[in-house]
């Protein structure tokens, strides 16, 4: 079960540092989509384009913060010692399945009912 400690330290180091560059990324995609750099250009044809772009950056936006979300409920688990284990069935949940996908909390028979 050690092992199994240390490979959670590597997984909240691997999620400590992609939540620092995905704030840094939201906060370019806020500053991008609030135009506080470049206003928006005086001829329509380009604020049409404008606005399409920013209809892609607020996709990515959410997309964003639902990741944030994600590493921050993982690090919560982390921090609460239930990390590893499935919060269906309370077995644990094998360590590649979480290497694979940091932030499961299902074993991949719960997660596979719960999708059907």
């Amino acid at each position: 079960m050690e092992i199994a400690m240390q490979e959670y330290d590597t997984i909240r180091q691997q999620l400590t540092s992609r939540f620092a560059a995905i704030q840094t990324r939201l906060q370019k995609i806020s500053r991008d989509v609030q135009h506080a750099n470049e206003p928006l250009n005086a001829d329509f044809a380009e604020q049409a384009v404008q606005r399409e772009n920013d209809e892609v950056l607020d996709a990515l936006d959410n997309s964003i913060r639902t990741e944030i979300e994600q590493i921050q409920l993982t690090l919560r688990r982390l921090d609460e010692g239930i990390y590893g284990v499935c919060e269906s069935c309370g077995k644990p949940i094998p360590l590649k399945r979480l290497e694979a996908l940091p932030h499961a909390s299902r074993c991949v028979t719960c997660a596979e009912k719960a999708q059907a």
